[in-house]
């Protein structure tokens, strides 16, 4: 995945999901050769000029000012994720961090893992990859322990591995939002070859995928909620938060899942737990 490329696809993205009449433009009718709003349209509407921003578009973003990146992004309507995605793709990467193998979890995180006995609870790296989880995250997601290392990984659980089914359009949302995440990341470690090869792996393995990706969503997991039917206790609707830890080295988060208080959910849970 190119730097330049990414950065031109992208923005391409954004320009075309717009319309003339929804950034106060006047259309003039007849057929326009491009979907969305023109580079001139946008370039008008950004304050800079057409040789700027096309530069832009073509992936030369490295002596762009701030300042004119968030004209642009204002323009283009971007949310709070996207602009901080543009910024980043934008600018040289900077060296990242060395990665840790799962077998390097410290202690202190396993034990913290293992006591949450009535909440799922999953240790995730900057590449997906599932690298501790507590029993009662195997009892409802899956037999980790059983998958080979590779397919360990949040990307596969929703897209190949998982044998939970989300109710009605929920699978569709919460995989684009796992998209949108992954997206993220690589804005914000742009060089990191693992992450690059996990998403070019997933975009090959699946066809969902790799149409979602295509789309170019962009967006910070944070909350959410899924409704999964689950072999053992059926219907499950669960409460997610992914906690960063940014102090470590390798930029871990802590997945944690919860049921509403004196729900059915949580009598499920519970009932996972005693087995």
């Amino acid at each position: 995945m190119d730097d330049r490329t990414e950065l031109s696809e992208f923005l391409k993205s954004r320009r075309a999901r717009l319309r003339p009449e929804d950034v106060g433009l006047r259309d003039y009718g007849g057929v326009r050769r491009v979907a969305g709003l023109r580079r001139e349209e946008l370039a008008r509407l950004a304050g800079v000029s057409i040789a700027h921003y096309t530069r832009l578009e073509q992936g030369k973003g490295e002596a762009v000012s701030d300042e004119v990146l968030d004209a642009v992004g204002a323009a283009l309507r971007l949310d709070a994720d996207e602009s901080a995605y543009l910024h980043r793709i934008a600018r040289r990467p900077r060296p990242c961090a060395g990665g840790v193998a799962s077998s390097d979890v410290r202690p202190g995180l396993r034990y913290l893992l293992e006591s949450f006995v009535m909440t799922p609870a999953l240790l995730v790296g900057r590449h997906t990859q599932i690298l501790g989880w507590n029993r009662l995250a195997v009892a409802v997601f899956g037999d980790f322990p059983a998958l080979p290392e590779s397919r360990r990984t949040i990307s596969h659980l929703w897209f190949t591995d998982s044998y939970l089914q989300l109710h009605g359009s929920g699978w569709e949302r919460a995989a684009r939002e796992h998209v949108a995440h992954l997206r993220v990341l690589l804005g914000r470690y742009r060089g990191d070859a693992e992450l690059a090869a996990h998403i070019d792996h997933m975009r090959d393995l699946s066809g969902d995928f790799a149409r979602m990706w295509a789309e170019h969503p962009v967006a910070q997991v944070r909350d959410r909620a899924y409704v999964l039917h689950h072999p053992v206790v059926g219907e499950l609707t669960l409460h997610g938060e992914l906690i960063a830890l940014p102090d470590d080295p390798s930029c871990w988060g802590l997945d944690l899942f919860a049921a509403e208080p004196g729900s059915a959910s949580e009598q499920a849970l519970r009932k996972l737990a005693s087995l």
